[in-house]
């Protein structure tokens, strides 16, 4: 029975232009990672605070609707 050779695996160099480009493209992608993450971080404060204003508006409404059916009901 015969076995299979293996070989031995190298990393074989890029050629420094080819290095630099992909270099460059990794950094370019973490400025963009970047500048999206304070984006998001930017709405995320907007939604929360209008999220929190529908909320407070929301309880409002609700006591006002539950304070007149007690006022009809009185009457």
């Amino acid at each position: 029975m015969t076995k299979v050779r293996r070989q031995i695996q190298r990393q074989h160099r890029e050629d420094p232009a080819v290095e630099a480009r992909r270099i460059a493209r990794i950094r370019k992608k973490y400025a963009d990672l970047t500048k999206e993450q304070e984006a998001l971080s930017r709405w995320m404060t907007c939604l929360k605070r209008a999220f929190h204003k529908v909320e407070k508006l929301q309880e409002r409404i609700t006591r006002m609707e539950r304070q007149l059916t007690d006022l009809e009901d009185r009457s």
